[in-house]
Parts: C-alpha cells; sequence; structure tokens
C-alpha cells in the first residue's frame, strides 16, 4: 500500500469501545493497562507502550485542556528520540498493510497523546 492508503488507515477509538471488524490492527498506545478492562475483552493486536507519553508528562499534563498545546510540544520531542523510532516504524509498517486502530482509555480523546501520535505517524509516511 501507498503512502496515502497508510495515512486514511489510521484511527483513534477508546479501548472501552467494543471492537469492531473495521478496526483491523488494534494497538493500544498507552503506558498504564486500563482499569477494569480484562486482557480477553480488549482483543488487542499490540500494546505498544514505547509511544506513550513518558510518565512524568503524562501526570504534569492531567489531561487539562489549557495544557495541551504545551503537552504536545513535548510529547513530540519524547516522539523524536531514538529509542522510540522502532515503535513508530512499527506502526507506521501496521497502516501501510491495512486498517490500524490505536486504543487509548482517554476519556476526551479530543485532548489526547493519540491524536498528536496520529500526526506524527502521519508526517513520517
Amino acid at each position: 500500500m501507498g503512502e496515502k492508503s497508510a495515512k486514511r488507515n489510521l484511527r483513534v477509538r477508546r479501548v472501552y469501545e467494543a471492537p469492531e471488524p473495521s478496526d483491523g490492527a488494534r494497538v493500544l498506545v498507552d503506558r498504564l493497562w486500563p482499569r477494569g478492562l480484562s486482557k480477553a475483552d480488549a482483543r488487542l493486536t499490540e500494546w505498544c507502550k514505547d509511544v506513550a507519553p513518558s510518565s512524568e508528562l503524562r501526570r504534569w499534563f492531567h489531561h487539562e485542556g489549557p495544557r495541551f498545546a504545551e503537552f504536545a510540544e513535548r510529547y513530540r520531542a519524547e516522539l523524536a528520540r531514538e529509542a522510540v523510532r522502532p515503535a513508530l516504524e512499527g506502526l507506521r509498517e501496521r497502516a501501510a498493510q491495512g486498517p490500524l486502530t490505536l486504543l487509548t482509555a482517554t476519556k476526551d480523546v479530543s485532548v489526547s497523546h493519540v491524536n498528536v501520535l496520529i500526526e506524527v505517524l502521519r508526517e513520517g509516511s
């Protein structure tokens, strides 16, 4: 698949939502396991903790909307580290092969690290 297909194949959902056939590969991108969810119910293809924000950054942000711009900048810096590159490339490869759904337990996905992650994945495709 080409670059445009990989970009279209990316989507975000809450991990608590029931899996759908259109999800394709289901990858949890949170550092912590979602509360109250069994591994069987999550039906994950992979748990990719390496692309999640650091614990320090996550605690600082605390999903406070006014901090999102600075959070996004700091998170992008974390994603630019050499140690994260293999995990990002793995996600890009999955998206190139078919639908890829990035999953998070975040209540408000609109101010979530997953949006920044999607942008970074699309920029590198």
